[in-house]
């Protein structure tokens, strides 16, 4: 899937043999051919990530239907099959009877907690979940987190790998559902919902409130910075803001439901900027990642000085 691609493309460019496994050969010609299109466009624009040329990046990349040799000799397993719970268990069912006690065993889950997946296996203490943001080559984050049995050294080198091949790795010191990116993200959604519902706001309003508002400045900080930049320090933010914040967030209401007419009308404001059609929703998708490149390459610039 795309996960899986992006992922391979990620690891190559930071230098790394990859090996992608399906049990449909298919999958890992249409995964091989994508990925060396991407690359190859990529680095005609001058956006190809790692100091290796495409051409090496992918000779690094190859692939098999047999999950024994996939795995052999690898020192970091990173699971990309469908958000399926019984699937994943099953993969790394068969993972934990044929790794041997220093391969880390990750997951890419989105909602999946690690207890769910991990409790059982014999291997346990290598497990972890590594949960990129979509598409990971061109949105560095990635949340780590550990089972309750998962060995400290394990996040630490899964941490240390993520640094290595260009990634912004955080560590959730215990699992929750939804870990931190889905929970902040949910919010902000179940509030633009309303917002929209109750006929505060347009949708392409709404999305331009977060595009060429909050979204400028949380592209380089985050929002407990923000409040701690936006007064004289966090004590002071607090102090002049709290009773605000409260007050407003006590008008907050249910979680939406995200159906009927509020769903209707906010798919007609989004299908009228881009239609929900392959073709077009493809086209929005490729422009979003060029700017999402961009921006990377502008952060990167911006950190180095």
């Amino acid at each position: 899937g795309l996960i899986g691609r992006s992922w391979a493309m990620v690891f190559a460019g930071g230098g790394f043999r990859v090996k992608l496994y399906d049990v449909v050969q298919q999958q890992i010609t249409t995964a091989l051919e994508y990925i060396s299109k991407e690359m190859k466009e990529l680095e005609k624009s001058g956006m190809l990530k790692g100091t290796l040329s495409a051409e090496k990046q992918l000779s690094l990349i190859s692939g098999c239907t047999d999950l024994k040799t996939a795995v052999e000799g690898a020192m970091f397993i990173q699971e990309c099959t469908p958000e399926k719970l019984e699937l994943k268990k099953k993969i790394f069912g068969q993972l934990d009877l044929i790794v041997n006690n220093d391969v880390i065993l990750s997951s890419s889950t989105s909602t999946l907690l690690p207890t769910k997946l991990f409790t059982g296996l014999k291997h346990v203490k290598q497990c972890i979940v590594a949960h990129p943001v979509n598409p990971p080559y061109y949105v560095p984050l990635v949340e780590l987190v550990p089972h309750p049995e998962t060995e400290p050294s394990t996040v630490d080198k899964t941490h240390a790998l993520m640094k290595k091949i260009g990634q912004s790795p955080v560590r959730l010191i215990k699992e929750i559902d939804g870990f931190v990116l889905n929970r902040l993200q949910y919010a902000v959604i179940s509030e633009a919902w309303r917002l929209v519902g109750e006929g505060v706001v347009s949708p392409a309003d709404l999305d331009l409130v977060m595009s060429d508002g909050l979204g400028m400045r949380y592209a380089f900080i985050g929002p407990l910075e923000t409040m701690h930049l936006n007064a004289e320090g966090m004590t002071n933010y607090c102090e002049r803001y709290r009773e605000g914040m409260i007050h407003v967030l006590n008008t907050f209401g249910p979680v939406p439901d995200f159906s009927g007419e509020i769903e209707q009308q906010i798919s007609q404001a989004m299908s009228e900027k881009t239609p929900a059609d392959p073709e077009h929703l493809n086209a929005r998708r490729a422009g979003r990642d060029e700017c999402l490149m961009g921006l990377a390459k502008l952060k990167k610039q911006m950190k180095s000085n």
